[in-house]
């Protein structure tokens, strides 16, 4: 099972990022919105992750309206915030 980092530990991974993801959920979460120009924009960045989080079996949770995507990251199994959804950040924000 993943380890779950630590409230500093991710404080410090996330400064990397240019764009703020939200911590929440006691830190068991890490949120954040993107918006898009159009809907088929958002949808093409969806399915990109889509398909490395299958490879990854790490699958976020979100949703779509319109031009915004909204993407919660925790790791279930583990119950917090562990390297496997750091992973998914860095590609994320890669698209």
């Amino acid at each position: 099972m993943a380890k779950v980092l630590s409230h500093e530990e991710i404080i410090q991974i996330l400064k990397q990022f240019d764009e703020k993801w939200e911590i929440e959920d006691n830190g068991k979460k890490l949120k954040k919105e993107f918006r898009f120009k159009s809907f088929i924009e958002a949808f093409s960045f969806m399915t990109k992750i889509a398909i490395y989080a299958e490879k990854k079996d790490h699958h976020p949770e979100w949703s779509n309206v319109y031009n915004r995507v909204k993407i919660c990251l925790t790791t279930h199994d583990a119950g917090g915030i562990t390297d496997k959804d750091i992973d998914l950040i860095n590609f994320i924000e890669k698209k």
